[in-house]
């Protein structure tokens, strides 16, 4: 038997969510060290067409992944991971919040954002088009990318991000949170990126802190799955060997 397979058996399943402007690919470099140093990985893509039907699509995903469950949420995804659908199946035994949303009940994403002055996620960044299905898609300017999202990203590859955006609704950064939040009765860790100019630092202190998470703080813009994959991969890390499964 191999050295992973060995170490797989003693860690808990981890599944990586993926926020609004980025698709499961933001997560690459997390996950390669993940299964480097022997757990199992896994990166759905989220619709975004509401918070309440991503959370409703990832409890159908969690349902096909062997419990326990580390969760790991990036910028948007944090309101996912925290809505109390996700974890009703009681297979979710720990939360990572990595630059992201930690909404407690009533709050949404949106509101929590302009809650601290210095996100560049305005208006004059942004753009807004029908979605032939319905809806509406936002996206960053792809010029404005870099700076807002991905500043300590490789240019090249921050052009590439740019350019490969998933839209969200902006509907779904105005719906608020039902129910208790799952960060309430779930042990969480939360990443700082002390550098962030899509959700400012001071803000992303605020709901780790309100949330009783364990932080860490690395120096980094909001993309810092893409540009701090090691740091981000060992506060997962961290979280799955608090709560592994006894032998």
């Amino acid at each position: 038997m191999g050295r992973t397979n060995v170490l797989s058996s003693a860690l808990p399943s981890i599944v990586l969510v993926h926020g609004a402007l980025t698709d499961a690919s933001v997560w690459h470099g997390v996950a390669r060290r993940l299964h480097t140093a022997g757990a199992v990985a896994h990166a759905p893509a989220l619709p975004m067409r509401s918070l309440a039907q991503d959370a409703e699509y990832l409890r159908g995903f969690l349902d096909r992944v062997p419990g326990p469950v580390v969760l790991a949420g990036h910028s948007y995804a944090g309101a996912v991971i925290s809505h109390p659908a996700v974890t009703a199946s009681g297979t979710v035994a720990a939360l990572v919040y990595v630059a992201a949303f930690q909404p407690d009940t009533g709050e949404s994403a949106g509101e929590l954002n302009a809650k601290f002055p210095g996100s560049l996620l305005t208006p004059d960044n942004l753009d807004v088009t029908p979605n032939p299905l319905g809806g509406n898609d936002l996206i960053l300017r792809p010029e404005r990318f870099g700076e807002v999202y991905a500043a300590d990203v490789e240019p090249t590859h921050a052009a590439v991000m740019a350019a490969c955006q998933r839209p969200i609704d902006p509907a779904a950064l105005g719906e608020t949170l039902p129910g208790t939040p799952s960060w309430r009765t779930l042990p969480s860790w939360a990443l700082i990126s002390t550098q962030d100019r899509s959700l400012p630092p001071a803000i992303l202190r605020f709901m780790a802190e309100r949330a009783g998470s364990q932080l860490v703080e690395v120096e980094s813009a909001h993309a810092v799955p893409v540009a701090r994959p090691a740091e981000v991969a060992d506060l997962i890390l961290t979280a799955a060997r608090a709560i592994r499964p006894s032998r």
